[in-house]
């Protein structure tokens, strides 16, 4: 890796840091330069404007979400292991790996922030993150019929019902500091699973 890909990627870390703790649209090029104590002018030539400083996060995001998430779960046999792994690994990502989101998911909280702002590339890029993760979701259900583990179902409103818990999750134990939190989830997961196994 380059030292201009270094500094690249230590400007994400910090510009996804702080994306989790004051929200995505508050990250500009002169909070994230004075926070990492580099002159404004250095920062805007690694991103130009706001906007690709943004996107530039949520890829950045996404990238690590794949690989402290998605891709071990792959690694599990295909059916309910992987879906346990999946699960189980979403509910812990934002300390997962090299990175550590002290405000939570990146992703539950730009999606409050930009869920009613009219449509553009940032709100877009970010619809098109989750729309791949209901994908990965809807693909590990569809892999958990194939080899059995699971009944012929719809593997959509399988993603949507999983989805629907984590959101679910993310709330009780970052707004109301359930915790319990993480179990309640595990069971209404199971509920969800128990009654389709074959």
């Amino acid at each position: 890796m380059s030292k201009g890909e270094e500094t690249n990627r230590s400007i994400l870390r910090a510009g996804l840091r702080q994306a989790s703790l004051v929200g995505l649209s508050h990250v500009t090029i002169g909070g994230l330069a004075e926070a990492m104590e580099m002159s404004k002018s250095g920062l805007y030539a690694h991103f130009r404007s706001k906007e690709r400083l943004q996107l530039d996060i949520l890829d950045f995001a996404a990238d690590h979400f794949r690989d402290v998430v998605v891709l071990p779960a792959l690694a599990e046999p295909a059916g309910l292991p992987r879906i346990r792994c999946v699960i189980d690994r979403w509910m812990r990502w934002d300390g997962l790996g090299d990175l550590s989101l002290p405000g939570g998911c990146v992703f539950v909280a730009a999606a409050t922030e930009l869920d009613d702002a009219p449509d553009g590339p940032v709100r877009d890029r970010l619809a098109e993150h989750h729309a791949a993760f209901h994908e990965v979701l809807r693909r590990i259900h569809r892999s958990a019929v194939e080899v059995g583990d699971l009944p012929e179902s719809d593997s959509v409103e399988f993603a949507h019902v999983l989805y629907s818990h984590m959101l679910g999750f993310h709330f009780a134990h970052r707004m109301m500091r359930d915790p319990l939190a993480r179990e309640r989830t595990w069971r209404a997961i199971e509920a969800l699973l128990e009654p389709q196994r074959v």
